[in-house]
């Protein structure tokens, strides 16, 4: 039998209860199938062996709105050393991750010399910004992208963030004012221990600054590509103060920004009781329209489903009259969409990356599409090519044109389509 929620740590396996409120009123929104992980990419000599699949269903809770997926995969088999996804090569998200130290430093009149340390810090993008700033920065982060951090000179511990680790960092380098977890706070399974960590680690007052794939922007453009096992939960603002809640932080702001395809951006400050500013209420009050409408979650199954037929076809009629179509970009979020519509390579050969992508070489779980340099897809420049970070779509775009890439580009999402320039 399986034991009920009683903390914010997780077992591995299925989970029949909400992650945060341990609410047992779930209702589930879509059933995605089985599926790899989606960074589990597999080398040519992999191709022969059995994959691992666990299944990807996507609920919401009644009570508190969080939406979560119901199965735990160990965070070892998730984020294994080779972990090849690098937040710094997407221009524009490193950008708005390097623009985090400006904006904390403005709202915290951060002095130079504050210490930050940033949790699941990946390639050192968001500690570059604060760097800059003059402040000493420390990352926390379990794969070997650990190394190319420390190569741009941002220290960092090749760890998973515990309360344990969060009391070594305290006694080496003292107190944090700020601590960011940028696209990670949805990830973890022992969110209770993380968050018990920060508190550690914080200075009274000090702020812990997350950013999550936003509820609200997943429903509205239909982002089903965005469900995989990495994402545990896909937070309202309203989940997100009832977990704070529960530990001695105050959420004190939040703010929806960009990254992502949209994301809500969290202020939680350490200690009870301080001052909320009123743009939060605001927030809460216009989510609440839409994350307890059950019609709104009926609207997306339709919507999904819609989607991927729409897809499949245009894809299909692409093939009939003898046109190439390739995929260009591999985000996490591609191994959803490709499987999940089922598109394989014979309707897709490869998929182009960047030449220094660390995804080069190695083939798509599932459909075991190739991920090749683009220097490929530029010396063919095919019929089509199928935007799969489709959410960074203009700014990609203008990047392959000036690159000289005269390909369509299809969009799949919300609607499939082709763009006219």
């Amino acid at each position: 039998m399986m034991k009920p929620l009683q903390s914010h740590d997780l077992p591995l396996g299925s989970i029949d209860r909400c992650q945060v409120c341990f609410s047992e009123d779930l209702e589930l929104i879509i059933d995605l199938g089985f599926h790899a992980p989606c960074d589990s990419l597999l080398s040519k000599a992999q191709l022969s062996e059995m994959e691992k699949t666990y299944p990807l269903r996507f609920w919401r809770c009644r009570q508190c709105t969080l939406a979560q997926i119901d199965y735990v995969v160990a965070p070892q088999e998730l984020f294994y050393p080779e972990y090849p996804y690098q937040s710094g090569i997407t221009e524009t998200l490193s950008k708005n991750l390097q623009a985090i130290a400006v904006k904390l430093s403005e709202v915290m009149n951060l002095k130079k010399g504050s210490f930050v340390v940033d949790i699941g810090s990946n390639d050192g993008t968001i500690l570059q910004g604060f760097k800059s700033q003059g402040m000493k920065v420390l990352g926390v982060e379990p794969t070997n992208i650990a190394a190319i951090a420390i190569k741009k000179g941002i220290p960092t511990v090749q760890k998973f963030f515990t309360e344990v680790v969060a009391k070594e960092i305290c006694n080496k380098h003292g107190k944090a004012s700020v601590v960011t977890g940028a696209n990670m706070f949805a990830h973890v399974p022992n969110l209770g221990d993380l968050i018990r960590g920060v508190g550690e680690l914080l200075d009274e007052g000090g702020m812990f600054l997350t950013e999550s794939h936003y509820l609200m922007n997943l429903l509205e453009t239909v982002q089903y590509d965005s469900i995989y096992h990495e994402h545990l939960k896909y937070y309202s603002l309203k989940s997100l103060v009832a977990l704070f809640d529960c530990y001695d932080f105050t959420v004190v702001d939040a703010e929806l920004i960009p990254n992502y395809g949209g994301s809500v951006r969290v202020y939680a400050q350490k200690g009870k009781g301080r001052k909320v500013a009123g743009r939060l209420s605001q927030l809460l009050r216009e989510e609440q329209q839409i994350a307890s409408n059950s019609h709104a979650y009926d609207h997306f199954r339709e919507q999904v489903v819609r989607s991927k037929l729409g897809l499949q076809a245009l894809l299909l009629d692409v093939k009939k009259q003898g046109k190439k179509v390739v995929g260009v970009g591999c985000p996490g979020r591609a191994s959803t969409l490709l499987n999940y519509c089922q598109v394989d390579s014979d309707l897709m050969p490869y998929i182009a990356e960047q030449s220094n992508c660390l995804k080069i070489g190695l083939f798509l779980p599932g459909k075991h599409i190739p991920i090749v340099d683009e220097a490929l897809m530029f010396r063919e420049n095919p019929d089509y090519v199928l935007m799969l970070s489709w959410h960074y779509a203009s700014p990609i775009v203008k990047k392959l044109r000036e690159k000289g890439l005269k390909s369509k580009f299809i969009i799949p999402l919300p609607t499939p389509h082709v763009l006219d320039r």
